[in-house]
C-alpha cells in the first residue's frame, strides 16, 4: 500500500538550511510513520544535528516544509511541542541539577495536567489535584524504567547510565506520540547499549521514534527505516539492509570506493562510527 503525507506523524519536504554562505541541509526529505523507528546517520558534518533541530522546532529552515499529522508544525517552543505530543532528549541530558530525580520526571509530565499551566503557576483551580496526579504518573514511570530507588536523589550524584535513564523517563512520562532521541547511546557501556536497544524497540509499540546516533550497530538493530546524510544531502534511504548494501554509504563513512571496504555492520561487533564526535554543529 502506498503511504501518503497524511499517513505520517512527521514529514519534512525540501528542507534547506543555510548559515550565511554554508548550506547545512540541501533539499532534505523524511517521513516518520506511527510506531516506526527512523534513524538519522552520516559522517561528521553531514547535517544530522541540524536536521534534528529542525524536526524538534529549535531551528527554522531557510526553505522547505515540516508537517505534523499532515498539518502545520505545532510551534517552536518546547511547550508547544510537548502539548502536541512530541518529546525529545538531549546529548547533554539537560537534567535540572538541583531537583530530585522524581522532580525532574514530574517536570516532563506537565502537558498532562488538566488544569493547564496557569493553574500550576498560581496554585488555583485543579493545582493540587494535578500535582498529585503528575507525581503519581512520574513515580509509575520511574518504576517502569527500573530507577524508582533513585527518586529522592539529585541527578549529579548518580552514575551516568542512570542519569540517561532519568532523561529517558522524563521524555516518556507524558506518553508522547513522537520521541526524538539525540545520541542516546553516547557514554554507555556495551551491556547498557544492548538494554537501550530493547527499550527503543519497546517504545515503538506506543510511539514513533527518530534516532540520531553514532553507534551503527544500535541503529541497524532498532531502526525500521534509515536516512543517511552526507554534506547536507540525503545519499541513501531505506531499510537497514538496503542502507548497509548501498555503496554510497560505505564510501561516505570510509572515504574509499565501496568495493575496497567492508560494509557497515548489522548488529554485533565493532561499529563503524564517525572519526570524531565533535562536528562543529552541523552533524
Amino acid at each position: 500500500m502506498t503511504t501518503t503525507a497524511r499517513d505520517q506523524l512527521l514529514s519534512a519536504d525540501g528542507v534547506t538550511v543555510r548559515f550565511g554562505g554554508l548550506t547545512a541541509l540541501d533539499d532534505v526529505g523524511l517521513r516518520v510513520a506511527p510506531g516506526s523507528v527512523v534513524g538519522l546517520i552520516g559522517p561528521n558534518g553531514a547535517g544530522k544535528t541540524t536536521l534534528f533541530n529542525v524536526l524538534s522546532g529549535v531551528l527554522r529552515p531557510t526553505s522547505g516544509t515540516i508537517s505534523w499529522k499532515g498539518g502545520p508544525p505545532p510551534g517552536r517552543s518546547p511547550h508547544h511541542l510537548a502539548r502536541a505530543g512530541i518529546s525529545r532528549t538531549f546529548q547533554g541530558l539537560n537534567l535540572f541539577p538541583m531537583m530530585t530525580v522524581l522532580e525532574n520526571v514530574v517536570a516532563g509530565a506537565d502537558r498532562t495536567a488538566r488544569g493547564g499551566p496557569v493553574s500550576l503557576v498560581t496554585g488555583l483551580g485543579r493545582h493540587h489535584r494535578d500535582e498529585r496526579e503528575l507525581r503519581a504518573r512520574a513515580e509509575a514511570t520511574l518504576r517502569r524504567f527500573g530507577i524508582a530507588e533513585f527518586a529522592a536523589r539529585l541527578p549529579g550524584t548518580l552514575p551516568y547510565g542512570i542519569q540517561k535513564q532519568v532523561a529517558l523517563a522524563r521524555a516518556c512520562v507524558a506518553d508522547p506520540e513522537l520521541l526524538l532521541l539525540d545520541e542516546p547511546a553516547s557514554g554507555l557501556s556495551g551491556q547498557q547499549i544492548d538494554d537501550l536497544a530493547r527499550q527503543i524497540r519497546g517504545f515503538s509499540e506506543h510511539m514513533a521514534v527518530v534516532l540520531v546516533e553514532h553507534h551503527m550497530d544500535l541503529v541497524m538493530r532498532v531502526c525500521d527505516h534509515i536516512v543517511v546524510l552526507n554534506f547536507g544531502r540525503v545519499i541513501s534511504t531505506g531499510t537497514p539492509e538496503e542502507v548497509q548494501a548501498d555503496p554510497a554509504v560505505t564510501e561516505a563513512y570510509l572515504g574509499t570506493p565501496a568495493e575496497d571496504t567492508a560494509t557497515v555492520p548489522r548488529g554485533g561487533g565493532s561499529a563503524v562510527s564517525d572519526p570524531s564526535h565533535s562536528d562543529g554543529g552541523t552533524r
